[in-house]
């Protein structure tokens, strides 16, 4: 039989001062609830009731358990109801770790996300590896780069592209383009978690695969950094169309091979649990989602120009 079920049995007897009146609180029958009470004396090895035809009493170790049992089912409805009132809004706090390259279109966020749930808190850190969620005790990830954890839930929340672009400098330096086997001749500046690394993938004009292998003087983690040295005539960039895109509408960048597509990739929110997700990521996420949707013109490269 259950402890716990014992536990409650015992106790709502002992206040209700019968089997039945307690059976009938507990929604269940006479019989469940004497099975119950037996099985909760037989593990203790003491009586706990009197029974006679017509009450019952309790003994002298009764009384000292019923004690302990009041406390314990106390405790336990108020750490239901704590537990309730965490689930009903956002309370405590959501640790979040989310790509660096994008942190700019987070900090906005967790500024409403804040303001809208002041029972809230939120630890943010920043970086580009492939965090273990559940190891390092995170809450919510959101990721530009494809998830390899299967494990793991993901929510797509935006799709974007790449952009191969550079600065005009560079261009007064170096014949453009015009095949893509002429990128492996060119310095390409690299994202060191490009998920097929030195080979730079496309979609041909005829609707096929194609890729590059490509080399260059850089590589880094960093879509700031690349974005500086691009800007600053250094080299090619396959930039994430919302690094770039104010840059390319400026003309400070220009797009190369504009008839090779890059590959979509996805935004995503990661997070270790289906059922019962807790409301302060579950919300999180719903904000992310629809200020994404709102402003898709980050992500779409031919709103960038």
């Amino acid at each position: 039989m259950d402890r716990l079920t014992g536990l409650t049995v015992f106790t709502r007897v002992v206040e209700n001062g019968s089997f039945s009146a307690a059976a009938r609180r507990l929604s269940m029958s006479v019989t469940m609830a004497s099975n119950h009470m037996r099985a909760l004396e037989d593990r203790l090895g003491a009586r706990l009731l009197n029974r006679t035809t017509r009450r019952v009493s309790l003994t002298e170790v009764g009384k000292a358990y019923y004690e302990r049992c009041r406390q314990i089912l106390a405790e336990l409805e108020e750490a239901d109801g704590a537990a309730a009132a965490l689930q009903s809004a956002p309370r405590g706090t959501l640790r979040l770790f989310t790509s660096t390259n994008i942190v700019r279109f987070i900090s906005p966020l967790v500024a409403e996300f804040l303001a809208l749930y002041p029972e809230a808190r939120i630890e943010l850190s920043l970086g580009e590896r492939m965090v273990d969620l559940v190891e390092e005790g995170f809450d919510l990830a959101i990721r530009t780069t494809p998830i390899t954890d299967s494990s793991m839930i993901v929510r797509r929340l935006a799709g974007w592209q790449h952009i191969l672009c550079c600065a005009p400098a560079y261009l007064e330096r170096h014949a453009p383009p015009t095949r893509l086997a002429d990128l492996a001749r060119h310095n390409c500046l690299r994202y060191s978690y490009y998920p097929y690394g030195d080979d730079w993938h496309f979609i041909a004009p005829d609707g096929t695969p194609a890729s590059v292998r490509v080399s260059g003087n850089l590589l880094t983690h960093s879509g700031n950094t690349l974005l500086y040295m691009a800007l600053r005539g250094q080299g090619l960039f396959l930039a994430p169309s919302f690094i770039a895109a104010d840059d390319i509408k400026a003309g400070r960048l220009v797009r190369l091979l504009a008839d090779h597509q890059p590959l979509h990739f996805d935004i995503s929110a990661l997070y270790p649990h289906r059922n019962y997700v807790a409301t302060k990521v579950r919300r999180f996420i719903d904000l992310v989602a629809e200020r994404f949707r709102e402003h898709q013109q980050w992500l779409d490269p031919q709103a960038a120009g």
